[in-house]
This record gives C-alpha cells, structure tokens and sequence, in this order.
C-alpha cells in the first residue's frame, strides 16, 4: 500500500471516530423543550398556588383594597412573580386611600435595589417597605389634602409572606392545625401604650373628647385633630408625630400553606381573629371573604365600611383547601413561630418541614428611621453615579446627602457620615416625626 492510501485511510478512520463520538455526544443531549418542560415541572413542585376572595359593604365609601396577583421584581421574568394584597380605610374623606393605592406598590418597588437575586429581594423587602409607606406619604400632603389612610399591605412571594401595616386594619394568618396568629400590631391609642408615649414624647397630646363640666367621652386621641390613631398615611393637619413608619413582619410558611385573611375595622370591630377565621373555614377562598363580612354584618351591623379579602397559600397538587376545619386539635400542630437571629440574615432561606411550623423572619414596628433604614456603608448609588434619597430615591450629589444616622440617639454604633442618606426634604420629615422641629415647619 502506497503512501497515499495509507494517508487516505487513516483520515476516513479519523472521520468515523468523530461521527461515532458526534452520535454519542448528540444522544447525552437534552432537547431545550425537555429542559423547559422539566424546569417548569421544578418550579411548579416548589411554587404553591395562590387564591383569593373579596367582599365589602359600604357605609361611608372611604374603603379600598388593591389586588395584583402577576406583579414581578425583575420585569419580564415569570420566575419572579409574586401577589399583592392590601387594604386601605380612609377616614376624613378619601383621598388618601386612593391615592395610596394608586402609588404604594410603586414606591416600595423603587426602593428596592436592582439586580437582586430572590432571597436578597425577600431581605430587601422591610426596609423598601418603610421607604415606600413614606415617600407615599410624604407626595400625599404636598397636595395640601387633609384626609388620611390606614394601609396593611401583603406581599405574597411562593411561602414567605412579608406583611407592612399602619393603622388599625389587621392580617391574621390561620395555618392548617387551625391556630390564629396575627401579622399586624394595631395603632390605636386606646390599646397601644407605647404609641401613646411616643406621640406625647414627640410633642403630641393624647387624651378624650372633653364636654361640658370636664365629662370626657369617647377612644383616647392625638390633639391637635382628634385623631384614635398614632399611625397613618396623610393627616397633615394632625401632625407629624402621626407616623407613617409601618410596623413590618416577615414570614416563611411551612409546606403545609396557610389562609390569611387582611380586614379592615369594619370587620374587627365586630369579631375577633379567631371568630373570623372560625366563620369561614372550610370555604373556598373565592367565597370565604363574603362569609367573613356576613359574620361582622350579622354580629354589629353595618356601623362602618367593612372589606375583606382571604388568600389562601395552598401546597402544589393540593386539592384541598389549607384552612378546612381540624377534626381533632393536635397541641403538637400548634402554630409556632420560631424566631430567626437577625445576625444570620444568610439562613433565610431554611426550610422547615414540620406541618404548621412557621419560621418569623423579620419583626420591626419601631418609628424611628435611622433604625429601620438601618446601616449601610455602601450606599446605593443609581445608574448616573450619584447617590440616591433612601426614602425618596431622588439623586444626590456626595455633598448633599445627609446621613440617617446624623444626630441620631439611637443606634450608638452608627456613624454619621456612613449611610443611607436623606435629601433635606426627607431629612425634615424625619425630624419632625420624630418631635424635632415644629410641624409643617
């Protein structure tokens, strides 16, 4: 054989190798739609599903809520898809709650940093939530409006449930063992002690209406106003010290799901958490809502506007519903909240197994900014380079901003000169609601 064959001869040898190789290779590959098929049947085994009922009956028309079940924080990104929730109740007109429903979601959305992966998203949450309640409330009295808005707002995001609130409206979560517990703190300043001393420390005044020969009537208020609330969205007219820093709590339900149900005090005027849960367990959610407003109706009456909305949290595959009524209390079912150390912020996402065991995330209700907007020696900085308002997300140049934590009693580790930073304006509201300058002022 010459030469020129055996060459020949070991480049076709050469050749069939790589096509058996090819072949071998080719069969190990995974078509894209199979990948896709296989990725969405992950996420679908990882993701509950989430329903949800509404009802209302109207007394004074100052009652809203807001729904949107298909909202994403990284647009375009189906994966990122969570549900919000909430319910706004006006009082001295209702301008404030539209207004609030209108631009809340917005605000708490542009505060939070982009880029973010989910579980950083989900930690980003509390503090973007205070910006939010704030900046809203902020744009709303430069209107020059009077009225006012309770806002518990709930975000839903596969099981963590992130609940921010002012006000006396309430979310309460029931869990499949049939255990009621609440995710709000209400802001009234008959019950709240705290906040009656905050409001007289910042320069409020709280006490009853105040009659003829000194008979006092009615829930204790914040003069000047009258209003029964320490916290709210607007009220300009009562004062500053009227916050609008939500409480905010976070939390991880277990595989088991649950039911919330978010109400205005319409509805906890008349009935209490257990009673309301108790009333509808057992129903869809699409119905349950309405049974809960029939219940507060049949108890009290229609004495004011009175909203409802239910979301159950249902496992994958899961055709019964997550709140249906225990055939026998089990004390070892009972909902427990297990506490998650605010140093091992990396750990949230532990999972816990155990049916009607739910992990506490985050807890804050303190009104003051410079701990709720916390410490962060990288402050944001937006796309043109400048430095951004922590609250009102306006640029600032690095000479302009002024740090949360400037002047601040608070947090004794805190330095003035790290952030987050305020603008001026933002930086005025702070300290008018925290009783250091005059109101309107």
């Amino acid at each position: 054989m010459n030469r020129k064959h055996l060459a020949q001869e070991k480049v076709t040898c050469v050749l069939n190798m790589a096509s058996r190789e090819g072949r071998r290779r080719h069969h190990d590959l995974v078509p894209l739609a199979a990948l896709l098929s296989r990725e969405m049947k992950n996420e679908k085994m990882e993701k509950p599903t989430v329903r949800y009922g509404n009802a209302a009956q109207s007394k004074k028309g100052e009652d809203y809520f807001f729904i949107n079940t298909d909202c994403q924080h990284v647009p375009g990104n189906p994966s990122t898809t969570f549900s919000v929730f909430a319910i706004f109740d006006g009082h001295n007109g209702n301008a404030a709650a539209i207004y609030t429903r209108e631009h809340l979601l917005n605000h708490v959305l542009g505060a939070v940093p982009h880029g973010l992966g989910r579980e950083e998203w989900l930690q980003a949450l509390p503090r973007a939530l205070v910006s939010g309640f704030v900046k809203t409330d902020k744009e709303f009295q430069r209107r020059g409006e009077t009225s006012g808005t309770t806002a518990t707002f709930v975000i839903v995001d596969r099981w963590t449930v992130t609940v921010a609130s002012v006000g006396d409206s309430r979310c309460i979560l029931d869990t499949q063992g049939g255990d009621v517990a609440t995710l709000t703190v209400d802001h009234r300043l008959e019950e709240n002690v705290e906040e009656r001393q905050r409001v007289t420390d910042s320069g409020g005044e709280v006490g009853r209406l105040s009659i003829a020969e000194g008979v006092e009537l009615g829930p204790l208020r914040c003069w000047p106003g009258g209003l029964c609330l320490s916290r709210s969205i607007g009220d300009m007219d009562v004062g500053e010290f009227i916050v609008p820093v939500p409480y905010v709590k976070q939390v991880k339900l277990s595989n088991a799901g649950g039911r919330l149900i978010i109400a205005s005090d319409g509805i906890w005027d008349a009935v209490s958490s257990e009673m309301a849960a108790k009333s509808c367990r057992g129903v869809p959610a699409e119905l349950a809502a309405t049974q809960v407003v029939k219940e507060a109706l049949r108890t009290r009456g229609l004495k004011d506007d009175t909203t409802c909305i239910v979301v159950d949290i249902i496992p994958p595959d899961n055709k019964v519903e997550p709140s249906s009524p225990p055939k026998k209390q089990n004390k070892w079912r009972a909902l427990l909240f297990r506490k998650k150390s605010r140093v091992s912020a990396s750990k949230l996402a532990k999972k816990l197994s155990t049916v009607g065991i739910v992990e506490e995330l985050f807890e804050e209700g303190s009104a003051m900014l410079a701990e709720r907007l916390g410490n962060n020696e990288t402050s944001a900085q937006s796309t043109s380079g400048l430095f951004t308002c922590a609250v009102c997300q306006v640029d600032l140049a690095s000479s302009e901003g002024i740090s949360v934590h400037a002047g601040s009693i608070f947090s004794t580790s805190a330095k003035p000169w790290q952030g987050p930073f305020l603008c001026a304006g933002c930086r005025n509201k702070k300290d008018a609601m925290e009783g250091k300058r005059p109101s309107g002022v």
